[in-house]
């Protein structure tokens, strides 16, 4: 049965991320130091040939799609992008680390959200449908590999909730501008809305 290939990648870093700030909608570029060791990354690792691009609207992956696959067709897909942190978003663990309504969400739960933010539970189901539309597009279009370039929590939550063999989601980070290579059939999707994460991408030379 034809399996479909698909790496999916973290963007590089941000400002924001450099100074432990979360950000979700709010859309900030790369950092100077972030185009930089992406650009490192490409004469250090073998990064796949592959045939389209699919990116969360955020510009921080839109960079990094443009830094690491240059050559290859880049379409937004609206639903990769970060988790909506809400009031949280903008602000850094100091700042909030003595508020009341912080402290619970920390506690986790997969319909616990910030106020004013989105909860696990509706942060996953988009990204179904994001997984859903790329699977089918590809094998309507017979494209054999993709990447997906989109940010840390949805990777983890992605392969948590739709990856085997089973991982939790702090079991499978990643770090800026690398990520994952997963292998999916139609069979496997249509029947199980499950992928085969193969290991760790983009490959040392």
């Amino acid at each position: 049965m034809k399996g479909y290939r698909i790496y999916i990648i973290r963007h590089g870093k941000t400002e924001a991320n450099e100074k432990g700030i979360y950000i979700g909608r709010t859309d900030f570029p790369l950092s100077e130091s972030g185009k930089k060791e992406l650009t490192d990354k490409l004469d250090e690792y073998e990064y796949p040939g592959v045939e389209r691009v699919y990116m969360s609207p955020a510009k921080r992956c839109t960079e990094t799609a443009d830094i690491l696959f240059s050559d290859r067709e880049g379409i937004v897909v609206h639903d990769l992008r970060e988790l909506d942190f809400g009031e949280f978003d903008g602000k850094s663990v100091d700042e909030l680390i003595n508020r009341d309504d912080y402290k619970e969400w920390l506690k986790g739960g997969i319909e616990n959200s910030p106020p004013g933010g989105e909860s696990l539970s509706d942060m996953i189901t988009r990204v179904y449908a994001a997984l859903d539309r790329i699977i089918i597009n590809m094998m309507s279009e017979e494209f054999n590999s993709a990447a997906i370039v989109t940010h840390s929590g949805i990777i983890s939550n992605m392969l948590a909730c739709f990856g085997l063999p089973k991982y939790q989601p702090n079991e499978i980070t990643c770090e800026p501008g690398e990520g994952f290579e997963i292998l999916v059939t139609a069979q496997m999707w249509q029947q199980a809305q499950a992928f085969e994460i193969l290991g760790r991408a983009p490959f040392l030379r």
